[in-house]
């Protein structure tokens, strides 16, 4: 068997049967350290619990929002990351390093200190929030701007990543004979490079898209209101406790999985899930 990728071809490796083990152990280990937590959390809710969790216009709204932002924060961390990869990905400068460091940082950042942070500029007495609110009628406190804006913070970074990794695997070479055949520098990224890294731009925004959903602490110090899914769940809990949390939260994570499934189909490229 030979693997093709990239225009050559190289022979499929082979490792033998004490290595094979040896890895399927350990990520035996990492999948059961997975599934334990989730398989836990489908068992608790009662089947009256969880037929209230589906049928609460509450949770619908609070999930369809959370798709709503998630959506959004991805498509702008795609707008306004890709041609940042295709910059950190092609050009040399002084601060690259640093730069790219930056765009990172919200990875470390713990959430309710990102929360803090956006708070201050987007707020209400925000630099920012306040400016945006006279003069534009924009207003983040309690909006679905403040949302995506919560949202698009902390995923971020996974868009840049991926797209700038996809600009790299590209063949400087092409680009160059795309010029040399008359096309400008527009069209020779809309035509050559952005084509060729679209699997790995799809992957970035399916990772921002999963982590802009999942986000908690930096939603609920900024926007709050209206509730997005896990803040839902968290109000559920600190209510009415643990079950009713549960039920929520494994209608959560059964959209959460379909949209994933589909989501990774696609930016495999595989007809077959």
């Amino acid at each position: 068997m030979r693997v093709k990728r990239a225009g050559f071809s190289a022979p499929a490796l082979s490792f033998s049967r004490p290595l094979t083990l040896l890895f399927w152990f350990c990520g035996g280990l990492l999948i059961v350290f997975v599934v334990l937590p989730l398989l836990s959390l489908g068992l608790t809710p009662s089947e009256a619990s969880f037929l209230r969790a589906v049928s609460s216009p509450d949770l619908r709204g609070a999930l369809f929002l959370s798709v709503e932002g998630a959506g959004l924060a991805g498509l702008l961390s795609a707008l306004f990351g890709v041609p940042l990869a295709y910059v950190l990905a092609r050009s040399r400068f002084w601060g690259k390093s640093a730069l790219a460091a930056v765009i990172d940082l919200p990875l470390a950042v713990p959430h309710t200190v990102a929360g803090i942070a956006l708070l201050m500029v987007f707020g209400r007495d925000g630099f920012l929030g306040a400016p945006a609110e006279r003069f534009l009628g924009l207003r983040f406190w309690g909006t679905l701007a403040g949302i995506v804006a919560a949202m698009l913070f902390v995923s971020l970074p996974y868009t840049v990543s991926a797209a700038r990794i996809g600009f790299e695997a590209v063949d400087p070479r092409l680009e160059q004979v795309a010029r040399s055949l008359g096309l400008g520098p527009w069209r020779t990224f809309a035509r050559v490079s952005l084509p060729l890294a679209w699997r790995s731009i799809l992957t970035g925004m399916t990772l921002s898209f999963a982590r802009a959903i999942s986000e908690f602490g930096a939603v609920m110090i900024l926007a709050y209101y209206p509730m997005t899914a896990p803040v839902r769940i968290y109000t559920l809990f600190v209510r009415f406790g643990l079950k009713e949390a549960a039920a929520a939260s494994v209608v959560l994570l059964l959209a959460c999985l379909g949209l994933f499934v589909l989501l990774r189909a696609l930016a495999s490229g595989r007809r077959s899930l």
